[in-house]
């Protein structure tokens, strides 16, 4: 399975993978707006292939189900929560 990749230029570290380039009829239109101007990455071959941020199953299903995958970053550590929680242990 072949997938294009995308960055958001509003969004760091945002990605946006579909199925075919430039075809974005399956993203919704909602989506499209908080993503910004898509700024073509790369299309990959996903059989075979790990990803750094994805779970390239899930993005695969999403891919065949949906239309398109959106890899967000991971959310920030709140270091004082972290802090505290550690401190609690101890």
């Amino acid at each position: 399975m072949l997938c294009s990749i995308y960055k958001s230029l509003k969004k760091d570290n945002t990605y946006l993978y579909i199925n075919k380039k430039d075809d974005f009829a399956d993203v919704p239109a909602e989506l499209m707006t908080t993503f910004g101007k898509p700024q073509f990455v790369m299309v990959i071959k996903l059989e075979g292939r790990t990803l750094a941020l994805a779970d390239v199953e899930k993005v695969k299903h999403a891919l065949a189900t949906v239309g398109f995958y959106l890899q967000v970053p991971p959310p920030v550590t709140n270091l004082l929560d972290q802090y505290k929680a550690d401190k609690a242990v101890k």
